[in-house]
């Protein structure tokens, strides 16, 4: 029974486990992906974020999506378009559902967090403080540099 943030566990493209209990202290950026997606782009934005506060316990954990068919067919294809095009180093998972009855359990738990429902479409993104608890989650179209400061004031707490 999920009963926190740090209850989860997700696999890495590369097969390496993500267990949410190593987070703890962390503030964490969860955020769908989809590598053809229009807005992949913000992929750029958001390896700036991770390599400019990595060191001060920030993460992002993108998870890739093919819910609004948009994402390469397999984890491989994916992974190697994400770092070739973009220099993504931030943890990726497999991919999976963010939506509808195969949803990933995660997914389930942030929207309901959020009390926002359904996502509308890839880069949904939510930020979670350094006791696992939600903050915010900010649109599709919101850039991830745009609330840069968010991040920084959870770090700062």
């Amino acid at each position: 029974m999920i009963k926190n943030f740090y209850d989860f566990k997700l696999t890495e493209m590369n097969g390496s486990n993500i267990d949410f209990n190593d987070l703890k202290g962390k503030v964490v950026l969860v955020v769908n992906t989809a590598s053809k997606c229009g807005l992949a782009g913000q992929l750029k934005d958001l390896q700036y974020l991770y390599d400019k506060y990595k060191d001060d316990n920030f993460v992002i954990i993108g998870v890739p999506s093919n819910q609004f068919h948009m994402e390469l067919k397999d984890d491989q294809k994916t992974s190697e378009y994400c770092q070739l095009h973009y220099g993504v180093t931030f943890p990726m998972s497999k991919q999976a559902k963010v939506n509808g009855k195969d949803e990933l359990p995660l997914f389930t738990y942030l929207k309901n967090a959020s009390g926002k429902g359904r996502i509308k479409f890839n880069y949904t993104k939510f930020l979670i403080n350094k006791n696992g608890e939600f903050i915010k989650r900010y649109s599709p179209l919101k850039n991830p540099r745009k609330f840069e400061q968010d991040i920084v004031s959870e770090l700062n707490q």
